[in-house]
């Protein structure tokens, strides 16, 4: 079901132009218009879903197969050092479309593209693996 102001779902729809590079019934695969780097790709499913949350479980079983099939063909292609695959769900997690979508970002030694945290500690790792699992 499409969402009347989504910009995925306009693309989907082809109400707004998009380089496409790879596509199947449940999926469309399309060049960033903003990459982070040459290649950038980001997959999306054409029933809409605001975030992993909404997205169905049989959804979600194929997305990894195209990000694996696309970063593949990405480092065939570039020859990158690495390859993101990257996903956010919710505003605070940097998400600003809210349409599922998967990010596939070439990476090089020395590039400017910045996906990096700083690294915590768990105090008790028992303890927040059952806080965890009680919701699981």
């Amino acid at each position: 079901m499409a969402e009347e102001q989504c910009v995925f779902c306009k693309i989907i729809a082809g109400e707004i132009p998009s380089t496409t590079v790879y596509e199947d019934d449940d999926f469309k695969a399309i060049l960033d218009v903003n990459p982070a780097a040459r290649g950038h790709v980001i997959i999306v499913p054409k029933k809409h879903a605001a975030n992993i949350y909404e997205l169905e479980d049989e959804e979600a079983a194929k997305v990894f197969p195209i990000a694996k099939k696309i970063a593949t063909a990405i480092k065939k292609t570039y020859g990158c050092d690495g390859i993101n695959i990257l996903q956010n769900n919710g505003e605070a997690a940097g998400q600003t479309v809210f349409h599922l979508h998967v990010h596939v970002v070439p990476r090089y030694y020395g590039d400017d593209v910045n996906i990096m945290w700083k690294s915590g500690e768990t105090p008790d790792p028992n303890e927040v693996a059952e806080e965890i699992k009680k919701n699981i």
